[in-house]
């Protein structure tokens, strides 16, 4: 066998080095695809978190199906339009405004709006309830002033 010669040797190394460091770079812009899109998406389990965030063993499961998506060549519309037709809007973190989702955007407004007409009424009626009765005409005492009272009243 004929020895190799360090030309050679060196292009190899060269070619080996050169493939691996774009399959690294390609693997980082898949990752740091796959954390935005993962952060467009919620946590079926948990709620207020988003995919990214989530310890919860469906989050793992979801985060492995959309890189299987990802690596199949599917693009962050596509894999959110398969999401949401599976899970529905609420899966996006920040779901569409349309008739189905309103509660979603404007029930806490609706609620605040709510709680804020009845904190005015109960003020008001208090209000209300605290005026100063009629002072009693002078001359007359307390027992007197409240028997006039209920008997004009």
């Amino acid at each position: 066998m004929k020895p190799v010669p360090m030309r050679t040797l060196a292009a190899i190394l060269f070619a080996t080095l050169f493939v691996v460091h774009g399959l690294a770079r390609a693997d980082l812009a898949l990752d740091t695809r796959l954390k935005k899109l993962e952060s467009e998406l919620r946590c079926l389990v948990c709620q207020n978190q988003t995919l990214a965030d989530s310890n919860a063993d469906l989050a793992a499961d979801l985060r492995k199906e959309v890189r299987e998506l990802a690596v199949s060549g599917k693009t962050d519309d596509q894999i959110k339009q398969y999401l949401v037709a599976r899970y529905g809007d609420f899966v996006l973190y920040k779901p569409p405004v349309k008739p189905e989702t309103w509660l979603l955007w404007f029930g806490p407004f609706v609620m605040f709006a709510g709680g804020v007409a009845v904190w005015w009424g109960i003020m008001r009626r208090r209000r209300r309830d605290a005026a100063p009765a009629e002072p009693p005409p002078p001359g007359e005492d307390g027992a007197v002033a409240r028997a006039r009272a209920l008997l004009d009243g």
